[in-house]
């Protein structure tokens, strides 16, 4: 959601790919990643990332955000939203509630990882996106998906990843 914000010419090439991938039957996500600050007014903001959402087959949008592209209160108002938009997939994240995870079948409510403390929130949606996007790939329902999405932007899985991996 960020790239369309940033000048004409980039909107006019997100859109251009996101045509051309849909013609070559890709599947696209989309995160709306809101950042209103770039963007001339609050209604060319809405009017284009939904646009683009209309595109995706996966839509990621925060609780927050929902709200402000939507006019939708609830996940589940969010979730139809852009299920009618032609998405075929809708993940809203919840904060440390988890997320909602819906299809054209319903929606289901995926809880969140409890952590003791939280140290920085930079980067997790990002981690929850990874979290969905690679379960989807690997096979497994959307519910699940969102679980795995969950748990890694929780500093808890987070941790225990780093423990495993040498970043150094």
């Amino acid at each position: 959601g960020v790239a369309p914000a940033v000048s004409p010419g980039l909107r006019s090439l997100v859109f251009a790919l996101a045509t051309q991938a849909r013609e070559r039957g890709q599947r696209l996500s989309f995160d709306p990643n809101l950042r209103p600050a770039l963007w001339p007014s609050t209604q060319e903001m809405v009017v284009t990332l939904n646009a683009l959402a209309a595109q995706a087959h996966l839509v990621l949008p925060g609780l927050a955000e929902g709200r402000v592209l939507t006019g939708r209160e609830d996940a589940a108002g969010i979730a139809d939203f852009y299920l009618a938009l032609g998405a075929q997939q809708v993940v809203v994240k919840l904060g440390p509630a988890g997320a909602y995870a819906a299809t054209a079948e319903g929606g289901v409510h995926v809880p969140g990882v409890k952590v003791e403390r939280v140290v920085d929130t930079v980067g997790a949606g990002d981690a929850f996106a990874v979290g969905v996007i690679s379960a989807l790939l690997e096979g497994l329902p959307l519910p699940q998906a969102a679980a795995r999405g969950n748990a890694l932007r929780s500093e808890e899985h987070t941790s225990e990843l780093q423990s495993r991996v040498d970043i150094s």
